[in-house]
């Protein structure tokens, strides 16, 4: 008589749940978790781009989706609050959703960019983690990924708001990751560069400057920082990677880009 075995590793299966996995790095991760055969709960804005990707890797694996705005505090714990059953229990998170607005000194900065970077930089991240960690913290057992920016170790000239929120992502890791120690949850941040995504655009409000950004050099891909987090995530359990830091060849700082 053979065993079923099927039930088991189902229970083995890890879940994870991306926020702003909609597009860029989110979208990316989402893919390559699905390739690597861990169930998905996606979170995003844009209900018609989540049923799209549900539906390319629905073949791969299980996915659920979320439709709320990380900035709206009662719908971040209402949707998580609505994850059926065969989903609740979340083993990874991976905070992503971000966004920068503007590239203006602070004399002339708008407020509605401003406080668009914080809410949904700082105060979204701390939103989510809130809704997911007490779970995590009760069965002493979870992975916490901050998506942060090499913009939260350096601050660069008109960088000013932007570089807050993400020094503000860098500093909320490393209070997690103490604070949850005795847990057992790994909390870490991987930082990118220069990343080819919507990013310029929302940055730039659909000024020509967005087309420029990405020219004459070889820009990270999503798809390199989703393989970077499989990685840290993949780690024996033992293993916390802590921080990343990861730039494109033509990159050496903020502020110092070798194009052609």
């Amino acid at each position: 008589m053979t065993k079923d075995t099927s039930h088991s590793e189902e229970k083995n299966i890890k879940t994870a749940l991306i926020t702003g996995a909609t597009s860029g790095i989110g979208r990316a991760t989402a893919y390559e978790l699905a390739k690597q055969g861990l169930h998905l709960i996606l979170c995003g804005r844009r209900q018609e781009r989540l049923d799209q990707i549900q539906k390319e890797l629905s073949a791969q694996t299980k996915v659920h989706t979320l439709n709320f705005d990380v900035r709206d505090k009662t719908a971040v714990f209402g949707a998580i609050d609505s994850i059926p059953e065969a989903f609740k229990t979340i083993d990874i998170l991976i905070n992503n959703a971000g966004n920068a607005h503007g590239l203006d000194p602070i004399e002339t900065g708008s407020m509605e960019d401003w406080d668009a970077m914080m809410d949904i930089n700082v105060k979204g991240l701390l939103y989510v983690s809130k809704a997911i960690i007490p779970q995590m913290s009760e069965r002493k057992s979870g992975h916490i990924i901050n998506i942060g920016s090499s913009a939260g170790k350096e601050v660069y000239p008109k960088g000013n708001v932007y570089c807050a929120s993400k020094h503000a992502v860098l500093a909320i890791t490393e209070g997690m990751r103490k604070d949850l120690n005795p847990y057992g949850i790994k909390v870490g941040a991987v930082n990118p560069g220069l990343v080819e995504t919507e990013f310029s655009e929302v940055r730039f409000k659909g000024d020509k400057k967005a087309d420029d950004v990405y020219k004459g050099y070889k820009a990270l891909q999503p798809e390199d920082l989703a393989e970077v987090i499989y990685f840290v995530i993949s780690r024996p359990s033992h293993v916390n990677i802590a921080d990343v830091l990861l730039f494109c060849k033509a990159q050496a700082s903020s502020t110092i880009l070798n194009k052609s």
